[in-house]
């Protein structure tokens, strides 16, 4: 039996070839075809001859179809890639431009709260993968991407293997945190729930690993089971891991190498939702020698 695969076009392979001489990750090589998929659909043509009013038209149509600023600009920058290396042609993005994204202070939760999450998520995996995200600071596609042979218990580290950026660094493993992935490590390993040297958090099939989309609704089932009335996701339990150690007077910096920043500026956000931080500061009203009104 033959199966009729639709070939390749010359254009679709030199960009394929591009990404990979670059050594793009999967995940973004197939975010860039994606993108250049749509604009020829828009466009009913060959992207290869579009011109720079056709490329503004583009984002025209985009922009009203309500598309996110951020969505915006990872298209634009998948198109910047085809049209400047692939096509050699980076003027016909001359009329396109990026959206400035207004930058919001990260939702961060009380310890307390934090506590309320992870005892509401019930099942001992739940348990342990939201205990990482906060007791390691990790983004959801970190956590779930972890192996049992990532952690460090004499270093006391988890090791996290082509995390943003494809950069492998280490986190942070506290005695708690390594307490509580012991406890999960037997309580799979009694019911054949996890391979040797495999995933520290399996899907159902235990040679897969969870899915970041289902770490994602556990996380919010938790919220919602603990009664926390806010947008609850594992860069949540990252926000608050951050903040919390800044309130501690954890020095930025040692935060900005812990959560993998590439900028300080970054790490620095947290700074503005530091609260602890910010009660101990003291007003220079309070220096006044002035009598309160009345």
């Amino acid at each position: 039996m033959t199966h009729n695969t639709k070939p390749i076009s010359p254009l679709r392979q030199r960009m394929i070839e591009d990404m990979q001489l670059r050594k793009l990750s999967p995940q973004t090589q197939a975010a860039y075809i994606r993108a250049v998929i749509k604009l020829t659909r828009f466009l009913g043509h060959s992207p290869d001859t579009a011109m720079a009013e056709d490329l503004r038209r583009y984002q025209i149509h985009l922009v009203e179809t309500g598309i996110s600023s951020i969505m915006l600009n990872a298209t634009i920058t998948a198109l910047r890639f085809f049209f400047g290396v692939t096509l050699d042609r980076p003027e016909a993005l001359a009329k396109m431009s990026a959206v400035r994204e207004p930058r919001k202070l990260p939702l961060v939760l009380s310890r307390e709260e934090v506590a309320r999450l992870i005892e509401a998520a019930g099942k001992p995996t739940y348990q342990a993968a939201l205990s990482v995200a906060y007791g390691a600071g990790l983004r959801a596609s970190e956590v779930v991407a972890l192996k049992v042979g990532d952690i460090d218990s004499t270093r006391m580290t988890l090791r996290i293997e082509q995390g943003k950026g494809r950069k492998d660094r280490y986190a942070m493993l506290s005695p708690m945190l390594l307490e509580r992935l012991r406890a999960w490590w037997r309580h799979a390993h009694a019911r054949g729930k996890m391979l040797d040297g495999g995933w520290l958090f399996p899907g159902q099939n235990p040679v897969n690993p969870m899915s970041t989309r289902q770490f994602n609704r556990i996380c919010r089932m938790a919220a919602e089971a603990a009664g926390i009335d806010k947008r609850v996701s594992p860069h949540t339990l990252r926000h608050s891991y951050a903040t919390h150690l800044l309130e501690q007077k954890v020095d930025i910096r040692v935060i900005q190498v812990l959560l993998g920043h590439k900028r300080l500026e970054t790490t620095a956000l947290y700074t503005q939702v530091a609260t602890e931080v910010l009660r101990e500061v003291d007003s220079p009203l309070e220096s006044l020698r002035t009598q309160p009104p009345g």
